[in-house]
């Protein structure tokens, strides 16, 4: 069967896109991808004027369409859905090929997939809160399918001494910077604490929280040896009053399958799939954080057992090779 995968891919380094393409070729489908942010012209200027925004995305709109008619698969697979325009959905199902969104990431900007959702076949969401806001306009065929592990990525991994000097802290967090992170994380400025991820340069020279900051855009196999050489790994997840979000981070499924122990916010769909006390650990304020700090840095023991239970659970339960074949064995179940 041939999938056509939509999907961003970042030219400095894999992320979901490849290992949900990686899987779905290892479940033996045959594979043609489409690169859904081939932007022709520059960010910094559609930004600016609304209409070049309007022209680049229907240039990527035909492009889309004439890969689509040249190679007519029989599924279309859309990640995200933010960019593939709903005249594009429709052009397929006129030709009789099934179509299939998966939302990813937080619901920040939510309007253009609410508009064209109604359009696939099928819809499936990373967050059961997108579930929820599609239900609320109507769409009421959307699955819950959250994110996971590529145990070819993502893995434990020995570091050297000189590795362990630049990568191996008691606590870690990697991610992007939020404002409810920095709150948070302020708090946690006196332990042997090591951030990395995109955007944490906004961080003042003054604040005691800079110290702490070793790295920003970083490959998985920098964030493979911080999740296998610390001793604690935190998951904050992206909060705002609001925009709901429940959806389970992919470094979840990460720092596990590297054999971390990880501590996670009080995060809705983290603990629909995982066990509290048992595949990681849940903290819901900052005093309940540095609570949790303090006990399992003395118990080491306890922190080996929960991260290996948590690193037995992705790898038979979690990876994208599970999501794929879920995924395909709902759409063949509804199509034949």
């Amino acid at each position: 069967m041939n999938v056509l995968f939509s999907g961003y891919h970042n030219p400095h380094y894999p992320t979901i896109t490849e290992y949900i393409e990686r899987a779905i070729s290892f479940c033996g489908y045959k594979l043609y991808t489409f690169d859904d942010r081939c932007h022709i012209i520059p960010g910094r200027i559609r930004k600016k004027i609304q209409f070049l925004e309007h022209f680049d995305n229907k240039i990527i709109n035909f492009r889309f369409v004439n890969k689509m008619v040249k190679l007519m698969p029989a599924i279309i697979i859309v990640s995200g859905g933010h960019r593939i325009s709903s005249e594009s959905i429709l052009k397929a199902r006129t030709l009789n090929i099934k179509t299939c969104l998966w939302t990813i990431d937080a619901p920040i900007n939510f309007k253009p997939i609410i508009n064209n959702a109604k359009y696939y076949d099928f819809i499936y969401c990373q967050g059961t809160e997108a579930i929820k806001i599609l239900q609320q306009n109507k769409i009421t065929n959307a699955k819950w399918l959250p994110m996971a592990c590529d145990p070819q990525i993502h893995k434990p991994v020995f570091l050297n001494e000189e590795e362990k000097k630049k990568y191996s802290f008691d606590i870690a967090f990697v991610g992007s910077y939020y404002k409810n992170r920095q709150e948070l994380f302020e708090s946690l400025t006196e332990y042997n604490f090591g951030i990395w991820g995109p955007g944490w340069h906004v961080v003042s020279k003054d604040s005691p929280l800079k110290k702490c900051i070793k790295g920003y855009a970083i490959k998985p196999e920098i964030y493979n040896k911080i999740y296998s050489s610390s001793k604690i790994v935190i998951v904050c997840h992206y909060q705002n009053k609001e925009i709901l979000c429940y959806q389970a981070s992919p470094k979840v499924f990460e720092a596990m399958a590297c054999k971390a122990f990880v501590l996670v916010d009080n995060q809705l769909d983290v603990f629909r799939i995982f066990k509290d006390n048992f595949h990681c650990v849940k903290f819901e304020n900052v005093n309940q954080l540095i609570e949790k700090i303090n006990y399992y840095l003395k118990h080491e023991d306890e922190r080996r057992q929960i991260a290996e239970n948590a690193y037995e659970e992705v790898i038979n339960n979690h990876t994208y090779v599970h999501r794929i074949k879920k995924l395909f064995n709902d759409i063949l179940e509804n199509i034949t």
